[in-house]
């Protein structure tokens, strides 16, 4: 029988009563404790635990580990006092299959261990039935990766904590992001098990690979051409981003505009990568070969039988020889690539990176014998003699003439390769996936493909025989979302997400009115982050000038979803926005009419959003910052004119002018600046639910103004 929260009182006197017949922190041990539960999903049998001990960071907190018999394992951290458990646990699911520890590699207020103990719940994460290897495409089977296995691994957790703390039901709240996200929604679409659920940066199921061949195409005929793009969006810009571009240019971010690339999420395309698309690549050729070794290139209406100059321009099939072959040690050293980051395994934007041979000796990058053109975002190093001749091995990188692997390649065949080998490099079905979003117009409810319709809503260009983003949300969810939720749910967009495109939260917002009628409000919420990306680890934000964190508000999503289940108390309202030029997310700029929680800011200098000064010539920039009404207090206000680091704060207790009830505060700070340039100053300011500066729970936004020197 479910709690409710009637019972909380009865159960934090149960769980005193515990605590005081249990002096000090003292338990028992739960290792080889037998636990019969009554799973309908046979597939998990005979639950262990292995470890249970006491761990004293990030928070101090009791740590059990254990599993199911056929490789599904979990980790559980628990506040070690009775008294402090508030009955409910946080589980996190990781984008694809992974470590059942991976939490552990976080720090500060990313640690979601430490928030969840310091606010009285459990948390749980597992491995998802096994972890996956990309080298051999080897994974649990869809359903238990997708939920199945997290299931299982929360009811035995439910058993463990009424075991301790003598709580009939605990309360689950299960959050995943990017492919984390679908599964999250596997999860609540799928079971009764959790009470809620948080998704953050989700995709639709026509996203894979669709979102990542538009970003790439752009960026490849684009890229010379971005700085002024980026410029003109900039504050004090011109504020047309097509201005100066060729025809060609013209259209390639027009195209990507309508498809839902975030306009001005373009400033940060140094950084830009091929992002999960990496572990997306090969299964993409295999599964459609025909579209890449012969239709696009040879058929009227792909873009490789009518190319353009940039298409011929970029496409290389160069033969050469492997001339020396580097580990991953060797290849750090030669600057090949960088060190891996534990931080990046099992978080939304980088789990992908952390996969793959980095650590298996193997190779991970060749020098060849020649000169190579630079191949762009991928290629292929197709092997012409031995054994695996015609094998192609993927490529990530190139430079001069070396050339870097992805982590998808067998070891059984890099294990093979020798000095001398012949092979080609070969980038033509990385430039052919480029355009296959054309080719995958999905039904009317992805309405972004209206752009690739006529004007009788026809496909303008041939379609492919399948379409492969409902085959990839199927092994990432086991299921299509279709918004038939079993709980509540929060979902958290990001509108400067680059690889799940904001207009996507619309989309699923568009299932759950449709499934749920008149009882979406009681059941739903979607809140856009502004200035927030797809991935949000630490060293994962890039210019912190431009982007902000959203993980503050994922933790307050997951304290307010408890809330809303438990207690009755309804969250922030879903985002106030609007769809404009096909597929892009456009919100109100005050904080009352935008809703959410997040906070607005504007800062502005004699009410503009640039100034020109002479050298060493003082001005004031103005700021006001506001929180939607009942959502918290703006509590921090930091300052950056280097476009790299927040250098200078204002003191909001002594310096802010707040209204009366706390949620709009203004104040200013003078600036000059003596040598001549080109300045944009930022401001980023943070709010909390409960007007105190603390580490969890920090929600962020930024405001920036252009200074010329002259």
């Amino acid at each position: 029988m479910k709690a409710n929260y009637k019972s909380i009182n009865l159960i934090g006197i149960l769980c005193l009563m515990l605590a005081l017949g249990c002096p000090g922190e003292s338990h028992a041990k739960l290792v080889g404790k037998k636990y019969s539960l009554q799973l309908q999903d046979t597939a998990f049998k005979n639950p262990y635990i292995d470890i249970d001990e006491v761990r004293t960071s990030p928070s101090k907190h009791r740590y059990i580990h254990g599993g199911f018999d056929n490789g599904t394992k979990f980790s559980l951290y628990l506040p070690t006092k009775a008294k402090d458990f508030t009955g409910r646990f946080f589980q996190y699911v990781t984008p694809f299959p992974d470590s059942e520890t991976v939490a552990q590699n976080a720090n500060g207020s990313y640690n979601m261990i430490g928030f969840s103990v310091e606010n009285g719940a459990g948390f749980l994460e597992t491995n998802g039935g096994g972890s996956t290897d990309f080298t051999t495409n080897t994974r649990p089977e869809a359903t238990i990766g997708a939920y199945r296995s997290h299931a299982a691994c929360a009811e035995l957790s439910r058993a463990i904590m009424k075991d301790l703390y003598g709580c009939d039901r605990a309360y689950g709240y299960v959050f995943g992001g990017s492919g984390g996200a679908y599964r999250t929604l596997g999860c609540i679409e799928n079971t009764t098990t959790w009470d809620g659920a948080v998704p953050f940066v989700l995709g639709s199921p026509s996203a894979i690979p669709n979102v990542f061949a538009v970003r790439m195409h752009a960026l490849r005929i684009l890229w010379d051409k971005l700085p002024q793009i980026v410029d003109a969006l900039e504050p004090g810009g011109s504020g047309d981003p097509y201005a100066g571009l060729n025809q060609e240019e013209y259209e390639a971010l027009k195209e990507a505009t309508a498809m839902g690339f975030p306009m001005k999420s373009w400033y940060g395309y140094k950084e830009m990568d091929v992002h999960g698309f990496l572990v997306l690549y090969k299964s993409i050729v295999q599964m459609d070969p025909q579209y890449f070794h012969h239709d696009f290139w040879n058929e009227h209406g792909y873009l490789g039988a009518n190319p353009t100059p940039s298409l011929l321009k970029a496409r290389i099939q160069q033969p050469t020889t492997i001339a020396e072959i580097y580990t991953q040690d060797q290849a750090e050293t030669l600057g090949l690539v960088a060190p891996m980051d534990p931080a990046d395994k099992g978080s939304a934007d980088r789990a992908w990176d952390a996969a793959g041979n980095a650590g298996t000796g193997q190779p991970v990058a060749f020098r060849l014998a020649d000169q190579i053109g630079d191949i762009g975002m991928g290629g292929d190093l197709v092997l012409n003699n031995g054994d695996n001749a015609g094998t192609a091995l993927q490529l990530r990188a190139s430079r001069d003439n070396y050339v870097v692997l992805a982590p998808t390649n067998g070891l059984d065949i890099l294990a093979k390769i020798r000095v001398g080998d012949a092979v080609t490099v070969d980038n033509s079905d990385f430039l052919a996936v480029q355009t296959y979003f054309r080719h995958q117009v999905p039904d009317p409810q992805y309405y972004v493909w209206d752009y690739e319709r006529d004007n009788q809503g026809n496909p303008k260009y041939p379609q492919r025989p399948m379409l492969l983003g409902p085959i990839f949300t199927m092994g990432a969810s086991g299921c299509l979302p279709a918004g038939n939720i079993n709980g509540k749910v929060i979902l958290l967009c990001s509108l400067y997400d680059r690889e799940a495109f904001p207009w996507q939260g619309d989309w699923y917002r568009k299932r759950i009115k449709e499934t749920q009628g008149n009882q979406a409000d009681n059941m739903f919420r979607l809140w856009y982050t502004d200035r927030a990306l797809h991935g949000d680890g630490e060293g994962q934000l890039g210019d912190c000038t431009h982007a902000v964190s959203y993980n503050g508000v994922l933790q307050q999503a997951l304290l307010d979803i408890s809330d809303w289940v438990e207690r009755g108390i309804a969250p922030a309202e879903t985002t106030n926005y609007t769809i404009v030029d096909g597929g892009q997310v456009e919100v109100p700029t005050t904080a009352d009419e935008r809703r959410g929680i997040q906070p607005v800011v504007n800062a502005t200098i004699n009410g503009e959003k640039m100034i020109t000064v002479a050298p060493g010539q003082e001005f004031e920039i103005a700021a006001v910052a506001e929180v939607p009404q009942g959502m918290g207090k703006v509590v921090r206000a930091e300052w950056s004119h280097d476009g790299a680091t927040y250098t200078a704060t204002t003191d909001l207790a002594t310096e802010g002018r707040y209204s009366n009830n706390g949620n709009r505060v203004e104040f200013s700070r003078k600036y000059s600046f003596d040598t001549p340039g080109t300045y944009f100053v930022a401001l980023r300011v943070t709010s909390q639910r409960n007007g105190k500066d603390q580490l969890y729970t920090p929600i962020a936004n930024i405001d920036r103004v252009r200074v010329v020197v002259k």
